[in-house]
């Protein structure tokens, strides 16, 4: 079968989606899950935005062996040059750069003619080359250029030798039969098309990113893009997951095959949702928490006789676990050491140690500690570096009646660990909790979005708590868990601004290196 490879953008072109701010060690932790779900291309960020960023990608291309790790460049000397600062060290670099090609692009933001843009492609190519074994050449809004400018600058950028050919639906405008066509058009129409892969990169803003990346694959694609969940600016990219089960699932139609390790793929979404503060829909398709639930007497009764009635998928193909209980509070040590093993989980003594007590203390107020739970405890000890407290919430107490204004009472420990305590009204009790809050922290803040989630089921779930705020006019999001949700919210209203410091803190230490 013809082999299709997977370019996953998740930490670049996902993490352009409003309200999404990941740190390094996040970006590293998801980095690592996708090179075990076996993905071919890792685009790890755009090394030209900040020092930050290319730290970033830096530390990903030094630890990821098994994907190649590749970086953005618009066609520019410097951008290039920033990539190869950040990807010399990889296993196996290559170079994503882009110049816009159709002519509302080329008019208004380029504002250069189609021979100026064939030539600053043709010049950047020539120019990565000379330090990157494998250029990829994107021409950003493929799908709304003129076919013959489209396939006289693909013609020139192999010539100056790029390996891969993008071509982007960057505003999600196609229909699946027109995106096809470009492909086909490509093929027919470009001499040397046959010295290079070609890649589709679609955006979901009519709903139609994966079946778009489809038809591109079934008219000579080699190489689809997308990200985890479909993450991505405004509505989205196409979602891998859906890609991979697709291409899996309809192999007699398709005839191809990926390097997916697809039963990777629940834990692959679970931990991006969770890192990106972004949460699936329940009728998300593969990996929402309906995609396996049947509501209706005739479906349960067609299931339960004979699963292949109504499913299609099976939730083990994506690793989906039982929500049964994995574990309890007479559990050991090493069982729950070996749990954590078998979940990818590779945790430091110290670590593991500060999980288990955590699990413990879990176990005795939860009936059920259920696999959920289990993930909760152990990402959040995975990362506990990144997100360490600069402000830590030592008590928070809520005073409510329906006939009287609520009142919230707070104490946390400061920077300087001294300990404060303070207490507000609000028209609720999360808003109280806030006002508080932002009564002991120092700095301008605004809320911008605030959301709840179970973590699992039943009345003594855990509650997940994101909060999205603007701390000294940059933009933060934070997350916080616990059986109580007003518990969950203070914590993940002090862990957006803890994050806001540490990156500061960081961005000094990165321009202190440089």
């Amino acid at each position: 079968m013809r082999k299709i490879d997977i370019f996953d953008t998740t930490l670049r072109d996902g993490e352009q989606s409003a309200g999404v701010n990941l740190n390094t060690a996040e970006k590293l932790e998801i980095a690592k899950q996708l090179d075990r779900f076996g993905v071919d291309i890792m685009e790890a960020g755009f090394p030209a935005a900040s020092p930050g960023d290319l730290d970033a990608v830096r530390q990903i291309a030094s630890t990821i062996q098994n994907a190649s790790v590749t970086g953005l460049a618009r066609s520019v000397k410097s951008d290039i040059d920033a990539a190869w600062e950040a990807l010399k060290i990889a296993e196996c670099p290559r170079l994503h750069v882009f110049i816009a090609t159709s002519p509302v692009h080329m008019t208004y933001k380029l504002k250069q003619t189609p021979d100026q843009v064939v030539q600053t492609a043709v010049e950047s190519i020539k120019y990565a080359k000379q330090f990157f074994p494998i250029v990829q050449f994107s021409a950003e809004d493929a799908f709304r250029s003129d076919r013959e400018f489209l396939a006289h600058i693909v013609e020139e950028a192999i010539k100056a030798g790029a390996s891969v050919i993008n071509l982007p639906d960057t505003v999600g405008y196609a229909t699946p039969k027109e995106y096809g066509a470009m492909f086909k058009y490509m093929k027919d129409n470009v001499p040397n098309i046959d010295r290079v892969k070609l890649s589709c990169h679609c955006h979901n803003d009519l709903g139609m990113a994966v079946a778009n990346s489809l038809a591109a694959i079934e008219n000579g694609a080699d190489q689809v893009e997308g990200t985890i969940n479909g993450l991505g600016e405004r509505a989205g990219n196409a979602a891998l997951e859906e890609v991979g089960v697709a291409l899996h699932i309809r192999k007699d139609a398709y005839h191809v095959e990926t390097n997916l390790t697809l039963n990777e793929i629940k834990r692959t979404s679970q931990l991006v949702s969770q890192l990106s503060g972004m949460m699936i829909q329940a009728n998300k398709a593969v990996v929402g928490k309906n995609a396996f639930a049947h509501e209706s007497g005739i479906h349960q009764d067609g299931v339960l006789k004979e699963p292949t009635t109504y499913e299609i998928i099976t939730p083990e193909l994506i690793g989906e676990e039982s929500n049964q209980l994995v574990l309890g509070k007479h559990s050991g040590r090493h069982a729950f050491s070996d749990r954590a093993k078998s979940m990818g989980f590779d945790l430091d003594k110290e670590s593991l140690n500060q999980a288990f007590k955590e699990f413990k203390q879990l176990a005795d107020r939860k009936k059920e500690i259920t696999a959920e739970d289990l993930w909760t405890i152990l990402t959040q000890q995975q990362l506990k570096d990144s997100d360490a407290a600069v402000y830590e919430l030592e008590s928070v107490q809520v005073h409510y009646g329906t006939e009287d204004s609520p009142m919230a009472t707070a104490r946390i420990k400061m920077p300087d660990g001294t300990m404060k305590e303070e207490a507000c009204n609000g028209a609720g009790s999360v808003e109280a909790i806030f006002n508080t809050l932002e009564r002991l922290v120092d700095g301008k803040i605004h809320l911008t979005d605030y959301r709840v989630s179970s973590i699992g089921k039943g009345r003594d779930a855990l509650g997940e708590a994101v909060v999205n705020l603007t701390f000294n006019g940059e933009e933060y999001t934070g997350r916080g868990t616990a059986q109580d949700v007003l518990e969950a919210s203070a914590k993940a209203y002090l862990n957006a601004i803890n994050r806001s410091l540490l990156q500061s803190k960081m961005k000094q230490l990165i321009s202190a290196t440089i």
